[in-house]
């Protein structure tokens, strides 16, 4: 029977390292189980409303986390558990027939996985202190691996906020309803800058899918808000008598289509249009397209 415990637990720990491979190492990737833990934290926080859905994103990160560091401290512990009591010695003043063997084992698991190691329960069996070595460092490497996770997106967080306002100093300036009055060449440089911006957020959506979820105070950073005003730009622009203009104003709606594209894809927005995703968007994040 030893054998199903050790394979069970072998089975955890590679679900849990799949895990965190698809979600933190692949470019464009992000794994089931981690998916399923944020869009659940999500749906609950928009059940409870928009003072919770302000936090779900850091909550939901928080949550992966610890989800992944159960799944490795039970999974390790499933290997240690056949083991318990006879392959591990004891400190004085320790009675383990208080505990239950599977208890003994899983806190044995969590002390090595957070590189503790207290000292009052020392592993004898060969191969468990063969491969206690080796939970301590795969503990080590997912807090690196959390730290690192939280380092990617709140750059992206500011590159959203930051197209964001800049879209909205554009809708205050009413820049959509002028762009015939202003002169191409700054015409121009606006619609394609903002091109380039919208790539970028496609680019950080693409890479860290989790930044989705995180939901900005006010509709002046809500890139769901404000991205109306890039769609109100670039139909401006098509209706321009400047070629260059014109040009511009399409390498613009292009960007937006596929900002728009990957937003259906890869969050569930509906919509069939660019317009129909972004209002999709921004109900999503609790806030009204305008």
């Amino acid at each position: 029977m030893e054998w199903i415990f050790t394979l069970l637990g072998i089975g955890i720990i590679g679900l849990g390292a799949n895990d965190v491979f698809h979600t933190l190492l692949h470019p464009s990737g992000q794994g089931r189980v981690s998916r399923l833990c944020i869009d659940t934290v999500w749906r609950v926080a928009h059940a409870l409303g928009s003072r919770f859905l302000s936090v779900a994103g850091p909550a939901a990160v928080v949550a992966v986390i610890v989800l992944w560091a159960a799944l490795q401290a039970v999974g390790w512990g499933l290997i240690y558990f056949p083991h318990v009591p006879q392959g591990f010695v004891y400190a004085a003043g320790v009675d383990e027939s208080r505990y239950g063997d599977f208890a003994e084992a899983l806190y044995f698991s969590v002390a090595a996985l957070s590189t503790v190691g207290f000292g009052d329960v020392v592993a004898i069996d060969p191969w468990i202190r063969m491969a206690s070595p080796l939970e301590s460092v795969i503990g080590f490497g997912l807090l690196t691996a959390a730290v690192t996770w939280f380092m990617q997106i709140f750059p992206a967080l500011g590159r959203r906020r930051g197209l964001a306002i800049r879209l909205s100093l554009l809708d205050r300036a009413g820049y959509a309803k002028s762009v015939g009055d202003a002169g191409p060449g700054a015409t121009t440089w606006t619609l394609e800058s903002l091109a380039v911006d919208i790539v970028q957020i496609r680019v950080d959506l693409l890479q860290t899918p989790e930044s989705y979820y995180f939901r900005e105070t006010t509709p002046a950073t809500s890139l769901g808000v404000c991205i109306a005003q890039a769609v109100a730009l670039s139909e401006e622009a098509g209706r321009s008598v400047d070629p260059g203009v014109r040009l511009s104003g399409r390498v613009l709606r292009e960007a937006i289509e596929d900002l728009a594209n990957l937003l259906r894809a890869g969050f569930r927005l509906s919509g069939s249009t660019p317009e129909e995703v972004f209002r999709a968007y921004a109900a999503d994040h609790n806030y009204d397209y305008t």
